[in-house]
């Protein structure tokens, strides 16, 4: 037997880490492996040397006596390496040898763990809230269908006095083999469907499956401050798990409708204020709606329509903590409308009034936007 370097049979440097050395080790030995390679000698002992310089270097003690005394340290006397390759000749079955680098692939090494049941699913329910709900908190009151451990078996899907018995196909393994070529692959038992276990007396309220439908009634907390896309989690309130295994959550979307009067936007509430054309002009006084009750704005005068006020301190406080948001009013100046024929002379009256070279005091922002028009239109004709 060849007595080459054990980090050059496998092309890896001396401190290679056990992935990199398994990675090396899967590449040669599917290219030396006697089943690929029938007949050729040489494929044959290079295989074997591979495969005795993976045994070495993935055993941290073996590698470390190696890295001290080379191969002196598996020769006869030493650390009881005896014959070197002792148990991995060509005739080895190959699923045995690759278990423990393919076992990624292929779902373990031999297929010996029973497949586990499976967490319940997670679900979700959509709840709409007022602004108000949303702003404050509240508690809400919801009925969910779902599934839920049967109470009959207790969720082993039994009937009582009864229990699984090991499956006979795979041996409680929940995975058979099937051979492909010189590959061994593992597939779920479609005896078990994975469990180990096969159910022969099953129970007659839930017919084996360990869970039953039912409607449950919860009772959930709405923190003051959510907004729309939030989420609220309830542990445990989803579906059952199979077989006894824990429950999913259940998630609680958050939809605020839509408000009469406020906008929401993050912290800040947004409202459109209408005040007459004479308060607007004059100055005075308005009542404003907030969520703590009304408040008393005060409009200066000569005040344009789409003005905004701020009310600190009126909005929004987040759920995620913060300062609270502010209260933003936009006055809407009201034309007003169903004139009588007084009140609409009354109007042509005050309009003559603004007339004549002293008209642009009294309407700053026409005169501004007529020589923007007269401008653009010159600019078209040049």
């Amino acid at each position: 037997m060849s007595k080459r370097d054990l980090y050059e049979v496998l092309g890896v440097a001396r401190d290679a880490n056990e992935r990199d050395i398994k990675k090396a080790y899967k590449r040669l030995a599917m290219k030396y492996h006697p089943d690929r390679n029938q007949g050729d000698e040489e494929s044959a002992e290079k295989f074997k040397e591979v495969k005795y310089a993976y045994e070495i270097l993935t055993d941290g003690q073996k590698r470390a006596a190696y890295d001290q005394y080379g191969h002196a340290a598996f020769e006869q006397g030493g650390m009881g390496g005896g014959g070197g390759f002792g148990g991995f000749g060509g005739g080895a079955d190959f699923s045995d040898i690759f278990g423990d680098v393919f076992g990624d692939i292929f779902g373990g090494g031999g297929g010996r763990r029973q497949q586990r049941a499976q967490r319940g699913s997670d679900l979700r329910y959509n709840m709409e809230l007022t602004l108000e709900e949303a702003v404050r908190g509240c508690s809400k009151e919801i009925r969910v269908p779902t599934l839920v451990g049967c109470d009959s078996c207790d969720g082993s899907g039994a009937k009582k006095g009864s229990s699984a018995t090991t499956c006979t196909t795979c041996h409680g393994a929940g995975q058979v083999q099937m051979r492909q070529g010189f590959f061994a692959v593992q597939q779920t038992c479609p005896h078990c469907h994975g469990r180990g276990q096969i159910i022969k007396d099953p129970c007659d309220k839930c017919h084996g499956e360990g869970r039953v439908e039912e409607t449950k009634t919860l009772s959930v907390k709405i923190p003051a401050g959510v907004d729309t896309g939030d989420r609220i989690r309830l542990t445990g309130e989803g579906e059952a798990g199979e077989f006894g295994a824990p429950a999913g959550d259940l998630y609680v979307q958050v939809h605020v409708k839509e408000h009469n009067i406020f906008q929401r936007d993050g912290n800040n509430l947004h409202c459109d204020v209408p005040v007459s054309f004479t308060m607007a002009a004059l100055g005075g006084e308005v009542e404003v709606p907030t969520l703590d009750g009304r408040v008393n704005l005060k409009v200066p005068a000569e005040t344009q329509t789409g003005r905004m006020f701020r009310m600190r301190g009126k909005g929004v406080t987040s759920v995620r903590g913060g300062m609270t948001g502010d209260l933003i009013c936009r006055l809407v100046v009201e034309t007003p409308v169903n004139l009588s024929s007084r009140q609409k002379e009354l109007l042509q009256e005050l309009e003559e009034t603004f007339g004549g070279k002293a008209a642009s005091k009294h309407k700053p922002k026409s005169e501004g936007f007529f020589k923007g028009v007269k401008k653009f239109f010159d600019d078209l004709t040049n």
